[in-house]
């Protein structure tokens, strides 16, 4: 009786086994088709490459030219009008004639009893308009200046703040050329096209340097 019971144990725990491996078994292809869905395998067979390559060279179609077109696009590149070649538009050609004639009207000269004051060129710098100014005295005494007396005026008459800097405040007599510069605050210059400038001896004002139609830079 007691053997009956073992076998029928083992038995018992031999189907569970088998049961078990079944159901492991089976669970494990449906979850390997699940991850598998959507892949297909690589058509390596050559006919089927070959057919496709013919296909997609069939769709690549060759653009033919004009004969029109393609004398346009000579004449542009041989003209100089073709892409990467630009060319000189007039605003551009006005633009480098103005900054010409700009360089051609320096250097600016005023004398007054053989003492010379000359704007040599005129700039911005930052906030700043700045002339570049040189003074020479080939007179036989020397000449004192005041800065003060400086003015600087828009071509509408309206006197403006300006600053030298670097200007003897003395010219010797028979002197070589002294230079500095002389700023105008460009918040000052809308809309001015020119400027003025005069400057006088101290203290006792016989000379009178008067330079006129200053061009102002854009």
């Amino acid at each position: 009786m007691k053997l009956n019971s073992t076998v029928a144990l083992t038995l018992v725990l031999l189907a569970l086994m088998i049961g078990a491996g079944v159901v492991s078994a089976i669970w494990g292809i449906a979850l390997g088709r699940e991850a598998l869905k959507g892949v297909t395998q690589p058509d390596t067979r050559p006919v089927n490459n070959l057919a496709k390559r013919g296909t997609a060279a069939r769709r690549e179609e060759f653009t033919i030219l004009r004969e029109e077109d393609i004398i346009a696009s000579a004449r542009a590149r041989i003209s100089g009008t073709s892409k990467g070649n630009k060319p000189n538009t007039p605003s551009n050609a006005k633009k480098a004639t103005n900054v010409e004639a700009n360089k051609s009207r320096f250097p600016i000269v005023a004398q007054s009893e053989n003492v010379v004051l000359e704007v040599n060129a005129v700039q911005r710098q930052g906030d700043f308009l700045v002339m570049q100014v040189s003074m020479r005295n080939g007179g036989d005494k020397p000449v004192r200046f005041l800065y003060s007396f400086l003015s600087v005026t828009d071509d509408k008459g309206q006197e403006l703040s300006a600053s030298a800097d670097s200007l003897p405040s003395e010219l010797p007599s028979s002197s070589e050329t002294f230079s500095g510069t002389i700023s105008v605050p460009v918040n000052l210059l809308e809309g001015v096209e020119t400027l003025s400038l005069t400057l006088t001896d101290y203290p006792d004002q016989n000379l009178q340097l008067s330079l006129n139609n200053i061009p102002v830079p854009r």
